[in-house]
């Protein structure tokens, strides 16, 4: 992750540099290196993904100096790289928030494990009703966690229920059901504690106005105030990522282009799922910042 970011770009290494000062420990050697294993533990996960973000944003900076966003978003982990990205929160503090976060999470998925998986080819609602139904037979949490882009969610919640919510999708109809190699309930229910642990930590944290609007998880609205940006990120754990809500408000804002920053693709492709029209480009390499950079400047 982000490796030849850092060996082409002397922003981006600098990135990495400065979150090894911070963090206390080679974060900059887990990414490039592994082992996978680690890298995939969500204390060390939400990190490597906020850094690896910001890292190609600087990268695209450096290149081109003038183009700014007219609008940012962020699935997940992705709002803090948003938020870091416009200037409402300082790389440091963004740093120290989403180890804390991975930190709290990992915590309330052991107290209470939890299971997530996507459902394909079917609506929210339909979802949701399902998970309603399991939670009244079982007794126990399931939500829907997800709505990634039309016909794509996700689901989280206790291990039995998530089970049950599964059968109903597939009684109903629903052929492909994909279980998420993950411990914790993201966005569920489960994490409260994580939620709750978290408000503390967003309160230590100086946060200011963004300097473009940011589309946020929880309402998919724009986030413009530093009051408002601390009630999303104290209830963006618990609550669905309004994915394709968030998309179609900034198709609606006027939105013709759209750019990814991290170490794959994945929003790039909701993106096309969402609405075709849009172009979607991912700077998730060295070679796509050129590329992007060189058509930019053209």
């Amino acid at each position: 992750m982000g490796a030849d970011l850092a060996a082409d770009y002397p922003a981006a290494r600098e990135v990495f540099a400065q979150a090894d000062e911070i963090l206390g420990f080679a974060l900059s050697d887990l990414c490039f290196n592994g082992p996978q294993e680690a890298l995939d533990d969500t204390i060390n996960t939400q990190p490597a993904l906020f850094v690896c973000g910001i890292a190609a944003l600087r990268a695209l900076q450096s290149q081109c100096p003038e183009y700014t966003p007219a609008f940012a978003a962020g699935h997940s982990l992705g709002e803090f790289t948003a938020l870091a990205a416009v200037g409402a929160i300082d790389f440091e503090a963004g740093l120290r928030l989403v180890r804390e976060r991975g930190r709290l999470m990992k915590l309330a998925g052991a107290q209470r494990p939890g299971a997530m998986a996507a459902l394909l080819g079917v609506g929210p609602d339909q979802v949701t009703a399902w998970c309603r139904l399991a939670e009244q037979q079982t007794g126990q949490p399931v939500v829907l966690a997800n709505d990634n882009c039309p016909g794509q969610v996700v689901i989280s919640g206790d291990h039995v229920a998530l089970d049950a919510a599964i059968e109903l999708a597939r009684a109903g109809g629903v052929k492909r059901v994909i279980k998420l190699a993950v411990s914790i309930a993201a966005h569920s229910p489960l994490m409260q504690p994580a939620a709750d642990a978290f408000q503390e930590a967003i309160a230590a944290v100086e946060i200011r106005s963004p300097a473009v609007p940011v589309i946020g998880n929880v309402a998919a609205h724009p986030l413009i105030d530093p009051d408002a940006i601390r009630r999303e990120l104290a209830s963006q754990i618990i609550s669905p990522v309004r994915w394709t809500d968030s998309i179609r408000t900034l198709i609606a804002s006027g939105v013709r282009q759209f750019i990814e920053l991290g170490p794959g693709d994945v929003l790039t492709g909701l993106l096309r799922r969402t609405d075709p029209n849009p172009a979607g480009i991912a700077l998730n390499s060295a070679e796509a910042v050129r590329r992007f950079a060189t058509d930019t400047l053209r």
